[in-house]
């Protein structure tokens, strides 16, 4: 069993829509297609696309969906301000769209308040995940207990186009702890291109600045091993780790200094706590592990 391949089964979303990408929708649409039709296709989650966007999405995917797709398209839809009413344009695209065709199985929003999270749990349809992106700056955990007790998901924000929109170390080993503790599973967003932490410009703009962005291998990782009783000092070093190196892919799982997790340590993480991370490039994580030897 590759340890790798079990632990990044379908982690990329893909967010080309959104910054800094931007691609318009037919560029967006084409490129999951070939994603999904190429060798690793195994890595691809969920196409992520703003309700405001559907119908768009509906008239760039026809042709293409008929044509290439073999299974479901699965979206991750973002909501935003009248909830119920977006929730209803959600239904009615699933009810329009057939089982060859393409489905929102996520919808994510985000949440400032309990009542906000019990009024979003009201409406959740069933088989339907919903993800609440938080603040990270103050305590989550009040937020997150709301989460638990509905039974929803979070959502962590982890970078974006300048420096300041990247949490601290602290912050986001905080979020991972208190999501642990408290059941949660999460998902990241922004500013996690690239499989280890280190400096990368922070958009594709000729004169772009450059920023120390968290590694995907390096949040997830944290989370797995938060799973097995890691305390916060580690956690917070896994997350500023640099080495590639330091993560050890072996046949029975992965070692960082003297902590090991099995594969189904790795597989576990995956399914009940850290879900998946949206990126506007699927490429980009695929080059990087390949350049790194991991592919």
């Amino acid at each position: 069993m590759n340890p790798l391949h079990t632990f990044l089964r379908g982690i990329v979303d893909y967010a080309g829509l959104f910054p800094p990408a931007g691609l318009d929708m037919a560029t967006a649409v084409r490129n999951y297609a070939e994603y999904r039709n190429g060798p690793n296709a195994w890595m691809l989650g969920s196409f992520i696309v703003p309700v405001s966007r559907l119908d768009e999405f509906s008239i760039s995917a026809e042709d293409v969906i008929q044509s290439k797709a073999h299974s479901l398209w699965k979206l991750s839809v973002l909501v935003s301000q009248d909830f119920e009413k977006e929730m209803s344009i959600v239904r009615d695209f699933n009810k329009r769209n057939g089982p060859a065709s393409a489905a929102v199985g996520a919808i994510e929003t985000k949440a400032s308040s309990a009542e906000e999270i019990k009024h979003f749990a009201h409406q959740k349809p069933a088989g339907m995940e919903i993800y609440n992106e938080l603040p990270i700056g103050p305590d989550p955990q009040p937020l997150l207990s709301a989460i638990a007790a509905t039974g929803l998901r979070a959502k962590v924000r982890t970078g974006g186009t300048s420096a300041e929109m990247f949490p601290s170390s602290a912050e986001l080993a905080r979020f991972i702890h208190e999501c642990v503790a408290t059941g949660v599973p999460f998902k990241a967003t922004a500013g996690l291109h690239h499989p280890v932490r280190s400096t990368y410009r922070l958009t594709y703009a000729a004169d772009s600045p450059s920023g120390t962005m968290f590694g995907f291998l390096n949040v997830f990782l944290a989370a797995a091993f938060v799973r097995k009783g890691m305390g916060m000092k580690d956690l917070t070093e896994v997350l500023e780790e640099q080495s590639v190196d330091a993560f050890r892919f072996e046949h029975s799982g992965v070692r960082w200094r003297e902590h090991q997790l099995t594969n189904t340590d790795l597989e576990t993480t995956r399914r009940t706590a850290a879900t998946t991370f949206g990126s506007c490039s699927f490429r980009e994580p695929v080059d990087d592990l390949m350049a790194l030897g991991l592919l």
